[in-house]
């Protein structure tokens, strides 16, 4: 008994070096970064206000890592992040089918997809530390039975659809992988 619980030991360090490691753990942070800018973003969709929506959620999702101060100024800053919306759809992909004499179908499922360019620098150096040409974030909505719901829907799958592209461009700017 003595000799198993001796080998458990000294195979315990060993377990340490296997390899895993837990994901988002590892973080690209440059410790000279203390102050980061995030201007509105760039918005050539059409959509009204997603500018607004999608740069305040980038703001957040950055404050809740807690590492430096963010602020709506390019100026006076450590590092800047920039983003452009390129594109915003919203597209039918379900279909109901209405059994009576009129025999129409109308669209009851729709899928959101934002594309977006984003660039994350640090101040003074014109290479950029991280970004993309084409972050793309999809979400989807049911229509329901009242068509008048379908702006109020569509602007809950927006919000939904801002959060998990803010939480995807601050994890690919932030995590090293």
């Amino acid at each position: 008994m003595r000799r198993r619980t001796g080998l458990a030991w000294l195979a315990l360090p060993l377990l340490g070096g296997c390899g895993y490691s837990l994901v988002g753990k590892g973080v690209n942070l440059d410790p000279s970064i203390k102050r980061i800018g995030v201007p509105l973003f760039k918005d050539s969709s059409g959509r009204p206000g997603l500018d607004q929506k999608i740069t305040e959620k980038v703001v957040e999702e950055l404050l809740k890592r807690g590492h430096f101060d963010v602020v709506p100024d390019a100026t006076g800053v450590d590092a800047l992040v920039e983003g452009a919306i390129v594109n915003y759809q919203s597209l039918p992909i379900g279909f109901s089918d209405d059994r009576s004499a009129t025999n129409t179908t109308q669209a009851s499922r729709y899928a959101i997809v934002l594309v977006a360019r984003v660039r994350y620098t640090k101040t003074g150096v014109p290479e950029p530390i991280w970004q993309t040409e084409g972050m793309t974030t999809r979400d989807e909505y049911d229509v329901g039975d009242d068509p008048s719901a379908y702006f109020d829907r569509e602007e809950q799958a927006i919000d939904r659809l801002a959060v998990t592209f803010a939480r995807n461009v601050v994890a690919s700017m932030l995590e090293a992988f």
